[in-house]
């Protein structure tokens, strides 16, 4: 059974989708840092553990926000790799 391949406009949904709330994921972490005390820009967190975890959880933002989009096409338009 052939499916077919998703079309350029569909993928770009996908990829926009993935842009937008990868930052908005990583705007979210870098909220809740802060609320953590995990400062990763902060002027005294140069390489200091508090600022390496603040950089941590930002980037676990923006992952947990580029897989949520992934998620979304992947209910609405099935999986892209099938």
């Amino acid at each position: 059974m052939s499916r077919q391949p998703h079309s350029t406009r569909q993928l770009m949904k996908l990829g926009i989708a993935q842009a937008v709330l990868f930052v908005v994921g990583a705007l979210i972490g870098r909220g809740i840092g802060l609320l953590l005390g995990l400062d990763a820009f902060g002027t005294d967190s140069n390489y200091a553990p508090r600022g390496i975890a603040g950089l941590a959880v930002i980037g676990l933002g923006g992952g947990a926000g580029a897989q949520a989009a992934r998620a979304w096409y992947v209910h609405k338009y099935g999986d892209p790799r099938a």
